[in-house]
C-alpha cells in the first residue's frame, strides 16, 4: 500500500520528534499540529485527512490536531480548493489560527500538496501565533505549469480546469476564480505572470520585496520540503524543491539555489539555508506516495540525526 494514509502509518517515532518537542516556557506541553489538504481532498475525508489526523492522536496522545476546513461543510472544502480565491482562503485561516488559545504559544504546520504553499504564505503573512516548523509534502513552491493529472475523483472538474488555464490563465475572471491559476507560473510569458498573478507572485516577491514576508519567513525554526521523484500530478516536480523551469523556455529547469529568487535572497530562503533551516528530502514514487521503510529509515533518521525538529524548551 502506497496511498496519501502510507505517508503516517507507522510514524510513531518520528512523529513524536515532531509533535512531542515541549513549548518554550511549558511544562510537558504537546505542540500543536495544523494541516492543510490538498486540490480534490478535503479536512476530513475517513480515506485521507481524516485517517491521518486520527492515526495521529492516537500516536501522540494529547495531541491537538487541527485539519483546516475552508468553508463551512465538507463539500465547500474540497469545491473551495478549486474555486475560492487563495487570498481569502488564506486570510481566513490566519483569522482562524489566531482566534484558536491552543495555539498562542505556537504550532507545527503540514501542508499537503498546493496546502504546502498556502501554509508558506499563512507563515509569511501571520506571524502570530507564531509557525514553527513547516514541513510542505509535494507543495508547489514555485507554482506549476501544467496539470498532466487529477488526485482523487475530480477528473471532470480538472479537465475544465487545463482547458481555462491554457486559453487564459491570467485573465482577470480566471484569477479570481480558480485556485490552479493562481500560483500558475508560466516561464514563456514572465511578464505577464509577474504582473497579474494574484497569489503566487505576491508570495513570491516576484514584484516588489516585502520585507515583512521574508522576516516572517525566517522566523521558522524548520522548513522541510519532501518532493516525488516520480510525481505524476506536478509539473514541473522540481517546484517540490522550489526550482523551477527557467524563464523564457519550457523544457530546461533551475534549481532554488540557482535562481535569481535565491541568489538575491529576496525571500530569505539563502539565510535559512545558511543557518541550517531547510531541508530537501527526495523519495521514489508518484504524488504522495511513498513507503514506510523509506518514511522510517530516511524521514525519521534525518529527524533524529540532524535534529530537524527543534527542542523548544530551550
Amino acid at each position: 500500500m502506497t496511498t496519501l494514509l502510507r505517508l503516517l502509518l507507522g510514524a510513531g517515532p518520528l512523529l513524536s520528534q515532531l509533535f512531542l518537542s515541549p513549548v518554550h516556557g511549558s511544562d510537558n506541553a504537546t505542540l500543536p499540529l495544523v494541516m492543510w489538504h490538498g486540490m480534490g481532498d478535503s479536512c476530513c475525508n475517513p480515506l485521507s485527512m481524516g485517517s491521518i489526523k486520527k492515526m495521529i492522536e492516537e500516536a501522540v496522545p494529547g495531541i491537538d490536531v487541527l485539519s483546516l476546513m475552508i468553508g463551512k461543510t465538507v463539500i465547500q472544502d474540497t469545491e473551495n480548493g478549486f474555486f475560492m480565491d487563495v487570498n481569502e482562503q488564506v486570510s481566513m485561516v490566519c483569522s482562524q489560527l489566531a482566534q484558536d488559545p491552543k495555539l498562542k504559544d505556537g504550532y507545527n504546520a503540514m501542508g499537503f500538496s498546493q496546502g504546502g504553499q498556502f501554509l508558506r504564505a499563512v507563515a509569511q503573512r501571520c506571524p502570530s501565533p507564531p509557525m514553527k516548523t513547516l514541513i510542505s509534502v509535494g507543495g508547489q513552491q514555485q507554482g506549476v505549469y501544467g496539470l498532466p493529472r487529477c488526485p482523487g475523483e475530480s477528473s471532470h472538474i480538472c479537465d475544465w480546469i487545463r482547458k481555462e488555464l491554457n486559453s487564459g490563465a491570467y485573465t482577470d475572471i480566471v484569477q479570481k476564480h480558480l485556485v490552479q491559476a493562481q500560483y500558475w507560473h508560466d516561464p514563456l510569458n514572465d511578464d505577464l505572470y509577474k504582473k497579474h498573478s494574484l497569489f503566487l507572485a505576491d508570495i513570491n516577491q516576484e514584484r516588489v520585496v516585502n520585507e515583512t514576508y521574508k522576516k516572517n519567513l525566517q522566523l521558522l525554526d524548520k522548513f522541510v520540503m519532501v518532493k516525488f521523484l516520480q510525481d505524476s500530478v506536478v509539473d514541473p516536480v522540481d517546484t517540490e524543491w522550489f526550482g523551477f523551469l527557467k524563464t523564457g523556455q519550457a523544457k530546461e529547469t533551475e534549481t532554488l539555489q540557482e535562481s535569481v529568487l535565491y541568489k538575491e535572497d529576496r525571500l530569505g530562503l539563502a539565510a535559512m539555508e545558511a543557518d541550517g533551516k531547510l531541508d530537501f528530502l527526495a523519495t521514489e514514487g508518484d504524488h504522495l506516495q511513498f513507503t514506510d521503510e523509506w518514511f522510517n529509515a530516511k524521514l525519521v533518521q534525518l529527524a533524529l540525526k540532524r535534529n530537524v525538529y527543534t527542542d523548544y524548551s530551550r
